[in-house]
C-alpha cells in the first residue's frame, strides 16, 4: 500500500524542493522501502521540450523518451531509479488530454471543467502504477499562491480526504531569511505561507525551513505554534557543502524519522554507508583537473546541470576535484579571440549538446585544438557532430563540410534524420513538421568495436544510452572520416547510424551522439566520463 507524502513550496521559488525530495527518497530508500518520486509542472507546455536553456534549464529525457522537468535528474541521480514518462505532467499534457477527449464525445455533453475534470485528471496521474511501492513522493513545481498551481493544490487536498492522514503527508519547504540590519532570523515569511497553503485547505504535517543561520530553539517553537504543527516536525535545512551532504545532513536533523512517525511507521536505522563515502569523496579530494566546457548556454549552469554532475561523478571515481571552466563558445568566434590562451590551461576540453547554428564555429575551433594540441576531448551529441565536421574540414579533404542544421550546404556531414528504427517499429519524421516531441529521444542501443576505447571503458560492445537530438551523422562521409583517423567505434544495431566516433592515436578524444550524463550517479560514475577524468588527470601531470 502505498503513501504518498505531497511537497510543496512557499515564499520564493528556488528553495530546492527537488534536491529536498531526491534527499528524503533517498533516506527512505536507505531504510528499505520502495520509493518513486513524480513532479507535477504547473506551465502550459506540454514539455519542457521546446523551451530555452535559459527559461528553463536542462530537458532531462528518461529511458521510455520522456521530455521532463531536470529535478527528475536529481531523484535518479539520488535514488538509482529511472524515471519514466509517467514521473512528470505538466498543465499543458493535462489540458491537452481533456480537450482531445471532449473534442471526440467522451464526456458525453457534461460540462468541463477545472473541479473535477483537472483535479481527477491531477490524482488519476499522482496514484497510477504505485502498486509496488512504499512511498511516492510527488513534488508540485511553482510556489503556493500562484495561479496556474491552484488545480494541483486542490487535487492534493482531495487526496487527502480520500486516503486519509494515515496514507499521506503534507511537507511544506518554506524560507526563514536572515535579515543584516536586525542581525536575527525572521519566521513571518513562514508563518504567511503556511497560512496561504491552509487557506486552500491543505494543513502541512511537517516543514522544512531553508535558512542560512542555524534555527534557534525558540524561534522554532515560535512557527511550530503560529504554523499548527509539532515542534519536531519543524526541520532546518542549511546550505550544504556539496548536495551529496544533504542526506546526510536530513536525516541529522530527523527528516526521515519525522516523515515515519508521521505515518506511524518504525524501521531500522538508515544505511548510510555509501553517502559516508561520497561525501568524503567529495570534501577530501587526493588531487584536482580542470575541465573546460565549450557551450551556448554557459550563462545559466542549470542548462547543463547533469553534465556539470557527471563530471562531479568522474572525479569521484579517482577521487579529484573537477573544476569547471564555463567557457563561451561565441567568443572564440571573434576576430581577436585567442584560442589558445583560454584553452592552454585546461586539462580536458567537453563540447556539450545544442541546437542552432550560433557557437558552432567557436566549438569546432576548440575541437581542432583539442585534437592538435592532445588535450582529451569528449564531444557530447552535437559536439560529436561538431568533431567530425571538424574532421572532414582538417584531415579528411572536405573543406566545405557542414550540418544541414545550419542552412544549406553541399557537404552535409551532419543532416537531419527522418526515420530510425525504435522497439515499437519504424518512426518517422518530417523536415518541416512540429518541433517538439519529434526528436529521437530515449534508450536505444549501440554495438562497439571490440577493439575500441568505448568499449574497454564500457566492459563490453552492447550498450543503451538515451538520445536527444534531430541531426546526425551522414554515414555517407565514413570512409572519408576514417581516412583521417576519425574511426566510428559505435554504430546503432542496423548500422547505419553513427553513435560513437574515436581517434585511436590520441590520448583520448571520444564523441558520443548520445547524452551519457544522464545516466551517471555519484554512486555509479558513468564509464565514459571516469575515463575521461582519468585522462584529464594524466594530462594534469604533463602540464
Amino acid at each position: 500500500m502505498a503513501r504518498f507524502i505531497f511537497i510543496t513550496g512557499g515564499v520564493v521559488s528556488s528553495l530546492g524542493k527537488g534536491l529536498m525530495a531526491a534527499s528524503l527518497a533517498a533516506l527512505l530508500q536507505a531504510r528499505g522501502y520502495k520509493v518513486r518520486i513524480r513532479k507535477f509542472d504547473p506551465y502550459l507546455n506540454v514539455d519542457p521540450g521546446t523551451m530555452s536553456p535559459y527559461q528553463h534549464g536542462e530537458v532531462y529525457v528518461t529511458d521510455d523518451g520522456a521530455e521532463t522537468d531536470l529535478d527528475l535528474g536529481h531523484y535518479e541521480r539520488f535514488t538509482g531509479v529511472s524515471a519514466r514518462q509517467s514521473d512528470n505532467i505538466t498543465s499543458g499534457r493535462i489540458y491537452r488530454d481533456i480537450i482531445a477527449r471532449e473534442r471526440r464525445g467522451d464526456y458525453l455533453g457534461a460540462t468541463v471543467q477545472v473541479i473535477p475534470h483537472v483535479t481527477d485528471a491531477i490524482k488519476a496521474f499522482a496514484q497510477a502504477d504505485v502498486d509496488d511501492l512504499d512511498f511516492v513522493l510527488c513534488e508540485i513545481g511553482g510556489t503556493v499562491g500562484d495561479i496556474e498551481g491552484l488545480p494541483f493544490i486542490e487535487a492534493i487536498r482531495q487526496l487527502r480526504n480520500e486516503l486519509g492522514r494515515e496514507r499521506t503527508c503534507s511537507l511544506h519547504v518554506t524560507l526563514v531569511p536572515f535579515i543584516a540590519a536586525a542581525g536575527e532570523l525572521k519566521t513571518k515569511p513562514t508563518q504567511h505561507s503556511v497560512r496561504e497553503l491552509t487557506g486552500l485547505g491543505v494543513q502541512p504535517d511537517l516543514l522544512l525551513c531553508r535558512c542560512e543561520k542555524p534555527l534557534p530553539d525558540g524561534d522554532r517553537a515560535k512557527i511550530a505554534l503560529f504554523c499548527n504543527v509539532r515542534k519536531e516536525a519543524v526541520i532546518p535545512a542549511l546550505d550544504a557543502s556539496s548536495i551529496y551532504a544533504v542526506p546526510l545532513q536530513y536525516h541529522a536533523e530527523g527528516l526521515d524519522a519525522e516523515v515515519l512517525r508521521h505515518f506511524g511507521m518504525t524501521s531500522p536505522a538508515p544505511d548510510l554507508a555509501r553517502w559516508d563515502d561520497i561525501v568524503d569523496r567529495c570534501q577530501n579530494p587526493e588531487g584536482e583537473v580542470t575541465i573546460g566546457v565549450v557551450g551556448k548556454y554557459v550563462g545559466l549552469p542549470d542548462a547543463y546541470k547533469s553534465l556539470n554532475e557527471a563530471l562531479v561523478h568522474g572525479g569521484m571515481a579517482h577521487r579529484v576535484k573537477v573544476n569547471i571552466r564555463w567557457l563561451d563558445a561565441e567568443l572564440f568566434e571573434q576576430d581577436d579571440a585567442d584560442i589558445a590562451a583560454q584553452l592552454e590551461p585546461l586539462h580536458g576540453i567537453l563540447v556539450p549538446g545544442g541546437f542552432g547554428e550560433r557557437g558552432s564555429e567557436g566549438k569546432i575551433a576548440s575541437v581542432r585544438f583539442a585534437r592538435e594540441r592532445n588535450v582529451p576531448f569528449f564531444g557530447i551529441c552535437l559536439g560529436m557532430q561538431m568533431a567530425c565536421i571538424e574532421g572532414a574540414r582538417n584531415t579528411a579533404g572536405v573543406a566545405a563540410a557542414s550540418s544541414t542544421e545550419f542552412g544549406e550546404t553541399s557537404e552535409p556531414v551532419v543532416g537531419i534524420i527522418t526515420e530510425w528504427m525504435t522497439p515499437e517499429g519504424l518512426e518517422t519524421r518530417a523536415a518541416g513538421g512540429d518541433l517538439g516531441g519529434t526528436m529521437r529521444l530515449g534508450a536505444y542501443e549501440a554495438r562497439l568495436s571490440g577493439n575500441s576505447r568505448v568499449a574497454n571503458a564500457y566492459g563490453g560492445t552492447t550498450i543503451s544510452e538515451r538520445h536527444r537530438h534531430r541531426y546526425e551523422v551522414n554515414v555517407a562521409y565514413r570512409e572519408a572520416l576514417e581516412h583521417g583517423g576519425l574511426v566510428f567505434s559505435g554504430m546503432s544495431p542496423d548500422g547505419l547510424l553513427p553513435e560513437i566516433v574515436e581517434r585511436p592515436d590520441h590520448p583520448w578524444f571520444i564523441g558520443v551522439q548520445f547524452h551519457p550524463e544522464l545516466k551517471s550517479k555519484p554512486f555509479d560514475p558513468h564509464p565514459l566520463f571516469a575515463g575521461f577524468i582519468e585522462a584529464a588527470l594524466r594530462q594534469s601531470r604533463l602540464v
